[in-house]
């Protein structure tokens, strides 16, 4: 079980729940009977102990944050170029969490299956040698795929993926990047080759039960690639980015535009 921000938000809404339940079962007929007989004779009333009051305050705002985080949506910040130029470092995103199966908060164990992940997708998944740390990349091999990456092209069972060249990048600190639309047969999709760096080459077998996942920004991505990543199960799966809804590097100005934007 990896100790995250999950963990922390139930533990604190059940503590405060504890608190306010036992409050209302054991203790709060007999303080209110004290506090009616304290305000007749002095006529003060005498209020709630501080810990019950917080606890009653925060509970329900704690528990509705923990219900749709841990089965609507989730909110991440986008550490770094990997999925450039798609996704600035600084995007602040909305991640669904029932795209791919609801799972029981903390454990991560899926109890109701919904959909399965497609290729092409842009996924939220937690590093199989770190599970505290989240990384987000594009989904390029199923379970049983054969996936082949020689000179920045992709091969899936054989079968090059279509590469259409459409230009240069000059945003956001990179000069003379060379765009490209990818065909995933899926989805079509933009990537980007960044002159001078030497291609990652891959060749493996996806094994059942897990998936390969790489970044869009082609030359400046560790991902399945590498073996610090390698194959990632299903069980790591956070969920299907859907919508940015904030940018913000802490050294610049915020970029309003980007609010509202769809990932794909």
């Amino acid at each position: 079980m990896t100790i995250d921000f999950s963990f922390w938000l139930l533990l604190l809404t059940v503590i405060s729940g504890v608190i306010w339940g036992i409050d209302v079962l054991f203790f709060k007929a007999a303080r209110t009977h004290r506090k009616v007989a304290a305000s007749a004779s002095a006529g003060t009333p005498r209020h709630d102990p501080i810990i019950v009051d917080y606890a009653r305050s925060f509970f329900p705002v704690l528990a509705i944050v923990f219900v749709v985080r841990a089965f609507l949506f989730e909110p991440f910040r986008i550490p770094s170029d990997s999925m450039m130029p798609g996704l600035l470092a600084g995007d602040f995103i909305f991640v669904s969490k029932y795209s791919y199966g609801l799972r029981l908060p903390v454990i991560n164990s899926k109890v109701i299956a919904t959909s399965d992940p497609k290729r092409g997708d842009i996924v939220v998944f937690r590093l199989p040698a770190n599970p505290s740390v989240n990384y987000i990349k594009r989904l390029m091999g199923l379970p049983g795929d054969h996936v082949v990456v020689q000179n920045d092209r992709v091969i899936i069972n054989g079968q090059t993926m279509p590469l259409q060249m459409d230009g240069s990048y000059n945003e956001h600190g990179y000069q003379d990047a060379q765009l490209a639309t990818e065909d995933l047969g899926t989805v079509k999709h933009t990537v980007m080759f960044l002159p001078g760096y030497l291609p990652r080459d891959f060749d493996g077998v996806v094994p059942a039960g897990h998936y390969l996942f790489m970044g869009d920004n082609r030359d400046n991505s560790q991902d399945g690639r590498f073996p610090q990543v390698g194959f990632v199960p299903d069980e790591n799966l956070v969920g299907h980015a859907e919508l940015i809804w904030f940018h913000w590097k802490f050294s610049e100005m915020p970029i309003f535009s980007r609010i509202g934007t769809r990932i794909h």
